[in-house]
């Protein structure tokens, strides 16, 4: 034991430490007092302590993604998107600068500083892409679809639904200008259900340009498909939170004006996709005097589907008032093609004839089939021919995997996707 110093019993160990606890808490407000006063007279400092201590969460420390199109909004300072962007523009820049017909000694004036990325820029390959996809007839401005009216959209739902699912599909027909509303009963079937691909070759001969199918589980919606006639794509997503307009406190009522679209942080080339598949749905042209606005917002690859009111208090303030309903869409797939492999009116594939090759291993199979049963020696002799026949094992795993996943995806959730949480894909 040190000379000259008391043990402290348990009491006054438990005193001290709340002493000290105490002590830091009144050093911190006084600090807090201080800076307060500070940033009162400049507020320059606030927003300075504000930029530099951005939290880090899972939204602005996302993962780089080369198919990004577009820098998403509120990264974090330490993001390395930013810097991915900067290389990406200036090796495009380069290239263009290689293929134009400046000579080499001329130099190339900037008006950004070196390492940032310019305005508008977008890769030639995206920009390509968007370009061709199968939504840029929707926006070709020579197109002679007139813009003042809305696309027709067909709103169904799986065969023998209930009516809480039957309710949702009235409150999307209220959100899409042009769609209509057709339920699948027990009565309009004379037998089992066709098809979900010959309903939309259906839809097709009757000018939709647009399907929307919305599936259910234990009488609850829990799924939606939207299928872009007439040759594509289908999406499928998983819907969850879905609320009523009749389920939202103070909510306002809908007027038959085209609403506007907001389409918020989509930015990977599957984003776009998805994006503009959902801007086929809505007119082109909203009718601004009604002053609804519908808000697909994505967050962590999930869209949370809002729709609001302006309410104009003044020249300088507005509010929104939700009109609903309000659900979350996830997205699980995405198909190049409609629901069916063949769809209705496709083309039947022609009649391939077999290899000379092919036919003469056939014929020396069907002779040594001959002579063996001549002979006499059947016994196992079939089980053989048809594993010549058959094609090797390798080649019989990869079909069937084919046949699983199926060729026409053009992207597909899989749960392996979600081990790391910094991944998103729209």
């Amino acid at each position: 034991m040190v000379q000259g110093k008391k043990r402290e019993n348990r009491f006054a160990r438990i005193e001290r430490v709340r002493a000290e606890k105490r002590a830091k808490t009144a050093a911190k407000f006084k600090e807090k007092l201080e800076r307060r006063k500070l940033e009162k007279k400049n507020p320059e400092l606030k927003k300075k302590r504000q930029a530099e201590n951005v939290p880090m969460t899972i939204d602005n420390t996302r993962a780089y993604d080369p198919s990004m199109v577009t820098i998403p909004s509120g990264l974090h300072p330490k993001s390395a998107i930013p810097a991915e962007f900067a290389a990406r523009s200036q090796i495009s820049q380069d290239s263009n600068a290689a293929n134009s017909s400046e000579p080499s000694g001329s130099k190339v004036t900037r008006d950004q500083a070196p390492g940032a990325v310019p305005e508008g820029f977008m890769d030639p390959e995206h920009a390509a892409d968007i370009a061709n996809d199968p939504f840029a007839a929707y926006f070709d401005p020579d197109s002679e679809r007139n813009p003042s009216e809305p696309p027709r959209v067909l709103i169904t739902t799986s065969p023998f639904a209930s009516a809480p699912t039957w309710a949702f599909c009235d409150e999307l027909v209220g959100v899409f200008p042009g769609a209509e509303f057709f339920k699948r009963r027990k009565k309009s079937f004379r037998s089992n259900p066709p098809p979900l691909g010959t309903v939309a070759g259906w839809a097709v001969k009757r000018g939709y340009s647009s399907m929307i199918v919305v599936n259910e589980d234990h009488h609850k919606p829990n799924a939606m498909t939207i299928i872009h006639l007439p040759s594509g794509p289908t999406a499928y997503f998983k819907l969850t939170s879905v609320e009523l307009t009749k389920d939202i406190y103070g909510h306002a009522r809908a007027s038959p004006h085209y609403p506007e679209l907001v389409l918020n942080n989509f930015v990977t080339r599957l984003g776009h996709a998805v994006g503009r598949m959902f801007q086929t749905l809505f007119p082109p042209m909203p009718e601004f005097e009604g002053r609804q606005v519908v808000t697909l917002h994505n967050q962590r690859d999930f869209l949370f589907f809002r729709r609001h009111r302006y309410m104009f208090k003044s020249t300088e303030k507005t509010a929104l008032q939700e009109i609903g309903p309000r659900f979350t869409l996830k997205l699980r797939s995405l198909k190049t093609g409609l629901p069916s492999n063949n769809p209705l009116g496709a083309p039947m594939k022609p009649l391939e004839l077999a290899k000379d090759d092919e036919e003469l291993q056939f014929a020396k199979i069907v002779d040594g089939d001959d002579e063996r049963k001549d002979t006499g020696k059947v016994k196992g002799d079939e089980e053989d021919a048809e594993s010549d026949m058959k094609p090797p094992k390798e080649e019989r795993k990869t079909e069937k995997k084919d046949a699983r996943k199926g060729a026409e995806f053009a992207w597909a959730w899989n749960p392996r996707m979600d081990f790391k949480k910094r991944n998103f894909f729209l």
